[in-house]
């Protein structure tokens, strides 16, 4: 069965990302210790990512590898010396990508980002599942969540919750 791909990311009010260096500190303001934003939940649903090479490097300059024992695509033009056995680098396209993870039996694959790997795969048609956490500021300018496209696609709300910091999460699946 095909994977159902989830795109979970969180998004400025006006579509940003990062700042247009790539930064995502602005992220840093809405952390709480007493809530995760149903980040905890979400990642046990999940049994696979895949990233951008700039998102890898972004996320392997946190520190420690947060994502265990999931195996990780991270898709790349260039050479990488992964750090740990569960991390596979990439060129495939991403239908390619989601038959590897299908062969591998995953079932649910968290589209982690970048904008540029998120775009690939809205364009292919293959997000199944938009997890957004609008987070309440504005950038101004910066990476969009999605480039202009020629593609439209329809969703269905299936939930939103809205938190305390002002963070309204909507979670929508594609119709099909």
């Amino acid at each position: 069965m095909t994977p159902s791909i989830i795109l979970y990311i969180a998004t400025s009010l006006d579509g940003y990302i990062a700042t247009a260096d790539g930064n995502v500190e602005w992220l840093s303001q809405f952390e709480s210790n007493e809530e995760d934003y149903g980040y905890a939940t979400f990642f046990e649903s999940i049994d696979g990512l895949v990233m951008g090479r700039t998102t890898y490097d972004q996320v392997l300059g946190f520190g420690d590898w947060v994502y265990g024992e999931k195996p990780c695509w991270v898709c790349t033009g260039r050479s990488l010396q992964p750090p740990r056995a569960n991390i596979f680098p990439t060129n495939q396209s991403p239908t390619q990508l989601v038959q590897m993870a299908e062969a591998q039996g995953i079932q649910r694959l968290w589209l982690v980002g970048g904008a540029k790997l998120a775009a690939s795969f809205r364009e292919a048609g293959l997000i199944s599942e938009f997890m957004l956490s609008w987070m309440p500021i504005f950038l101004g300018k910066g990476i969009p969540l999605f480039p202009s496209s020629e593609r439209t696609d329809t969703l269905q709300l299936v939930k939103s919750q809205v938190f305390a910091s002002g963070v309204i999460q909507t979670h929508y699946v594609q119709q099909v």
